[in-house]
């Protein structure tokens, strides 16, 4: 059995972001569906949200034998890639993680809290979210979100968010782009973020879990 265990539906960003960093790290990741209302996943995550991941390999002194968990699938992530020693996924010279994880920490707030009432109405048919006010209102943040990561790949000079090399940067808001492009609202002409989405495609880890994998 893998030592590595991640927790959460198949069809979660959430998820699918820990499970592509899998893929470039070349780790054997089995995901497991979870009920996030049982008692036993709320011990391992008070959240009550997907993902979780579990490393039962074994950790130093006082942690020896004991399987390590976690919750926020950024973070797990960067666990994975720290694990792993893979400094260009996230570099070690403080200023180009600090950039690393500038855009994964925006990714998982700003652009996130962007999308979400528009792609709960009109993907996820909520009928708590059928305001349409409120939905015009989040296609456009939505919008304006997705053309700042336009701009951040002009400037980069590409083929990456952030330059030659692919981080997990660009695991993070290339589900987020994925999900942008898929859903079913008027899209803002952003050249530079349709050309790094076709160059993503050139990887198994995302064709997988980003186009194969639904919105």
């Amino acid at each position: 059995m893998s030592a590595l265990r991640v927790l959460g539906r198949a069809a979660s960003i959430n998820v699918r972001k820990v499970l592509w960093t899998g893929v470039e790290l070349g780790l054997d990741l089995v995901r497991e569906d979870v009920d996030v209302k049982a008692d036993a996943f709320r011990v391992l995550n008070p959240n009550a949200m997907m993902p979780v991941l579990i490393d039962a390999q074994a950790g130093p002194g006082a942690d020896a034998g004991t399987p390590f968990s976690m919750w926020e699938s950024n973070s797990i992530c960067r666990y994975l890639a720290r694990r792993e020693g893979r400094e260009d996924l996230l570099p070690d010279e403080p200023r180009r993680r600090a950039l690393v994880e500038m855009w994964m920490d925006w990714q998982g707030g700003e652009l996130n809290n962007s999308w979400r009432y528009a792609f709960m109405a009109l993907v996820r048919k909520s009928p708590l979210h059928q305001d349409p006010t409120q939905i015009e209102a989040s296609i456009a943040h939505w919008n304006r979100h997705m053309t700042m990561l336009d701009g951040q790949l002009e400037r980069s000079g590409g083929p990456y968010v952030l330059g030659a090399t692919f981080t997990l940067a660009d695991v993070v808001l290339g589900l987020s782009t994925h999900r942008w492009r898929a859903a079913p609202i008027a899209h803002a002409s952003l050249p530079a973020v349709n050309a790094w989405y076709e160059h993503l495609l050139a990887r198994p880890g995302f064709a997988l879990h980003g186009p194969a994998a639904g919105p």
